[in-house]
């Protein structure tokens, strides 16, 4: 395969992260922005901001090249408006984006297509969090997490636990792709 085949496959788990935490992000209230996640050392509000940064830092790798730039979420405007005004900003630049390989670092380069990956990750999973916080049951499909599995296993080591993610969390033997990817990321699946 190609790279810019497997680049434009990246970018389709991208897109459809984007997707699902789309339906994540309509369930959140202002009731719900004081109320835990998942992720134990915040709150959703904190989670969302986040997840704002999250995008901006893709956008960035897409639209210049390297990531560098930290960004807040435009004042006044409500948290969840300006994620997804962010979200097509950064689904338009990946697809417009035709690099192969990225900086995200002073001497550090990646392919773009594992940046695009590991985004889709982090994306669908924190949109995971945001239903958790916002008290629904949103599995993540299966077909997907089972390829979000796949990433996770080349992106998540030793070195990121305890740091940005838990220890992995036992499943039953059968348990389900969505289960067994939220538990690889430390997270007890229900």
């Amino acid at each position: 395969m190609t790279d810019a085949r497997v680049l434009a496959g990246a970018v389709g788990l991208l897109e459809r992260s984007l997707a699902y935490t789309s339906g994540s992000l309509r369930e959140v209230t202002p009731a719900a922005l004081n109320a835990p996640t998942p992720c134990r050392r915040w709150h959703l509000d904190a989670l969302l901001t986040h997840m704002y940064d999250s995008l901006a830092a893709l956008g960035e790798a897409a639209n210049l090249g390297h990531i560098g730039l930290r960004s807040v979420a435009p004042p006044g405007m409500p948290i969840v408006s300006a994620l997804q005004d962010r979200a097509c900003e950064l689904l338009g630049a990946w697809v417009a984006q035709d690099r192969l390989e990225l900086s995200v670092g002073p001497d550090r380069r990646t392919g773009a297509w594992l940046l695009a990956a590991a985004g889709a990750l982090e994306i669908t999973v924190h949109g995971w969090d945001v239903a958790m916080a916002c008290k629904v049951d949103r599995p993540i499909p299966e077909a997907f997490a089972d390829e979000l599995l796949d990433v996770a296993t080349m992106v998540v080591g030793t070195g990121d636990r305890p740091g940005r993610f838990a220890e992995p969390v036992s499943v039953p033997p059968g348990a389900s792709a969505s289960d067994s990817l939220l538990a690889f990321l430390g997270r007890s699946p229900r």
